[in-house]
């Protein structure tokens, strides 16, 4: 069975967000908020828990994870980022935005597109995560919280209860979440490239 938090969406507890990156380091998975729609997690070095993640998704191991950073001197550290791609990041973090960048040698070959040697990267708009992020010093391993035959991702904290409160091992709440997903940009080539338009704004960023 799950341990449940509810936390605060400004102010989340702190005892609560110590008690979630235990469970994180002790091999846990676990459900979140962010700032687009809640997401599934589990730290970088857990196989197991990547394979609970796949398993609960009904995905293989084609569907590529993000890391979920706390800021752009976390993702300097898992991606290679030159000025322009810094830039270009500083305009668009923290959002909802997923970024596609080439991948340092701090990233498991594991997570990396086998082709490309690419990952996903994104830092969220969102007070929970970001303190999570914070008290648990490292990214975390990501998938947008959508099961199998769903149409959008589950965001009733209710039913992410029902639903998942025996296959995974701590759910922090805080409301309803958006079902809407990222927008993802591959800057891996010589432009930004569109992939996925979701809830980051790309006029903003000059994108069409």
């Amino acid at each position: 069975m799950a341990r449940v938090f509810e936390v605060h969406p400004d102010n989340p507890q702190a005892r609560y967000l110590a008690e979630a990156v235990k469970i994180l380091r002790q091999g846990g998975v676990m459900v979140y908020p962010t700032d687009s729609c809640y997401a599934i997690g589990c730290m970088i070095g857990n196989k197991d828990g990547m394979a609970s993640i796949r398993r609960i998704r009904g995905v293989d191991e084609q569907h590529h994870f993000t890391l979920i950073c706390r800021d752009l001197s976390e993702i300097a550290r898992y991606a290679r980022v030159d000025n322009r791609q810094y830039r270009f990041l500083k305009a668009a973090t923290p959002g909802g935005y997923t970024f596609i960048l080439e991948a340092t040698r701090e990233v498991p070959r594991r997570l990396q597109h086998p082709k490309r040697s690419s990952i996903g990267l994104r830092v969220p708009d969102n007070k929970v995560i970001a303190a999570l992020l914070e008290e648990l010093d490292e990214p975390i391993l990501s998938m947008t919280l959508q099961l199998p035959g769903h149409e959008y991702p589950l965001n009733d904290p209710d039913d992410i209860i029902d639903c998942l409160d025996n296959q995974v091992d701590v759910i922090l709440t805080c409301g309803f979440c958006g079902i809407e997903p990222t927008t993802v940009i591959d800057l891996t080539g010589p432009a930004p490239e569109l992939v996925r338009q979701g809830t980051g704004d790309v006029a903003r960023l000059g994108l069409q």
